[in-house]
């Protein structure tokens, strides 16, 4: 019998075990069953919130051997690449920009597989692309893909868009210390002088694991990462059941949080998630806004734990030019596009193009704004 794709509406369908046979052995956390089926069960990913899911899978002999995450969404909420000038510009041409379809991990602006199967990628590709001519949905959108699928989508007729993020490598280092002496003299001295703020004010950190970590640190942790959205006037993404879940399956995705203390109170904490070779910065929050305690609990915390544990990068969110200065390094990252219909793909064509040009002019700025010393600038 041969092979089958077909879209499902429910990521539970799917059985556990089926799809970690089509996992690599250091995916990204992203992309682990615990995590995709999270997000729904918690209903932070659902079509009330306007992401409705349509995964497509592939089935061999009722055996999954591929899938690929997909959802009709009808906003550009929780993605981390915008594109409301497209929607605004289709919009006015008397059509409609949404439905439109997305291919990503909601409100996760990180590399990962985007096409989890051996081989055959392009099916999955014209089996979506049919769907689009005959539901007339003008966009899909495909974030953060692995570098393997960018050149699958290159060759498909996907539009290249250009985007960056900042990322601290380890280049071997064995301390923290180790790892200043990359800086030149005035930028040494003002990192220290941050974490002596923090040390001053009493602070101090602990670090919980997939083997410490508790409900009652997942209580505490939502506190802050609802305050976050709150002081912006905002609803939170994820709601308290979806780390509940996370929480269940702790050993499986490898949440780490850092905990700041200040008199006997937890008063902020950073969520990351690892596997074996990086540290991903995801949510944050705090009681207090205090000078500093931003860049030690979200930057410095991440990575003396990088350095201690042997992971080659830390990726701690996209954009922030702030981070340039504490030696992220800038890197280009990449969305891929497939418009329909002629006439608005040579539009975001055009788009795109110009875009590319600026943000590579932006990179190399920010590659000679990075204070490291003479020999270890950035080439």
């Amino acid at each position: 019998m041969a092979s089958q794709l077909k879209f499902i509406e429910n990521f539970s369908e799917i059985k556990e075990d089926d799809f970690n046979d089509i996992l690599n052995k250091n995916d990204s956390p992203f992309i682990k069953y615990p995590f995709l089926k999270a997000l729904e069960q918690s209903n932070s990913v659902c079509a009330l919130n306007g992401w409705k899911p349509s995964h497509l899978i592939e089935l061999d002999n009722k055996k999954l051997k591929g899938f690929m995450p997909l959802y009709l969404k009808d906003n550009s909420q929780g993605e981390f690449v915008f594109d409301h000038s497209w929607s605004y510009a289709l919009n006015r041409t008397g059509r409609k920009y949404y439905p439109k379809l997305l291919t990503a991990i909601p409100f996760t602006p990180c590399e990962s597989r985007k096409i989890i199967a051996k081989e055959k990628s392009d099916d999955f590709i014209d089996f979506t692309k049919d769907f689009m001519e005959k539901s007339n949905i003008e966009s899909w959108h495909v974030l953060y893909p692995d570098k393997k699928l960018t050149k699958i989508l290159n060759n498909n007729g996907f539009i290249e868009r250009s985007g960056y993020k900042f990322i601290w490598n380890n280049k071997n280092y064995e301390t923290f210390e180790d790892y200043l002496k990359v800086f030149r003299s005035r930028q040494r001295k003002n990192i220290k002088n941050e974490r002596k703020k923090i040390s001053d004010y009493g602070i101090s950190f602990t670090v919980k694991d997939a083997k410490s970590l508790s409900e009652k640190d997942w209580e505490t942790f939502y506190k802050f990462y609802k305050n976050t959205y709150e002081q912006r006037l905002q609803r939170p993404y994820l709601n308290k059941k979806f780390f509940d879940l996370i929480n269940n399956s702790k050993e499986f995705l490898e949440p780490v949080i850092f905990f700041a203390h200040l008199n006997k109170e937890i008063i902020a904490g950073s969520l990351c998630f690892k596997n074996n070779d990086c540290l991903y910065g995801r949510h944050w929050g705090a009681k207090y806004d205090i000078d500093s305690l931003h860049f030690e609990c979200c930057y410095y915390q991440g990575i003396e734990y990088c350095i201690k544990n042997g992971l080659k990068n830390f990726d701690p969110g996209v954009q922030g030019e702030h981070k340039i200065r504490r030696g992220f390094e800038p890197l280009e990252t990449n969305s891929y596009h497939f418009i329909l219909k002629k006439d608005f793909r040579n539009a975001i064509l055009d788009f795109c193009n110009r875009e590319k040009e600026e943000i590579k002019n932006y990179l190399e700025a920010c590659k000679r704004y990075t204070p490291f010393n003479k020999e270890y600038k950035i080439n």
